[in-house]
């Protein structure tokens, strides 16, 4: 794909603003953009499922509240509450994968 001559990447924006991956403020962004992107995940499968919020909370044992808070980034969960949403709620499975950079 060509770009433009003043065209930045998303990567070059990301390192000019935030540093390179390693530094704190950059974990943070990264650590930010994961939780987010847990909350988009799990709204998808709700409504893949067919579920509102308050059906997916009922199934799960936890309020439309939490759930919303889940989906909108405003709230973290802790693994094993994820698992019984995930698994009460949706009839799924939750599965971790953990990357190491060799350098550290």
């Amino acid at each position: 794909m060509k770009t433009k001559p003043n065209t930045t990447t998303l990567d070059q924006f990301v390192n000019k603003h935030y540093g390179p991956k390693g530094t704190q403020k950059r974990d943070k962004l990264d650590q930010g953009f994961e939780n987010f992107k847990l909350g988009i995940l799990l709204q998808e499968a709700r409504k893949k499922a067919g579920l509102t919020q308050e059906e997916l909370a009922q199934k799960a044992g936890t309020t439309k509240s939490y759930i919303s808070k889940l989906e909108n980034d405003i709230k973290e969960v802790r693994l094993s509450t994820l698992q019984k949403i995930v698994e009460l709620g949706l009839g799924g499975k939750v599965e971790l994968s953990i990357k190491i950079d060799v350098g550290h």
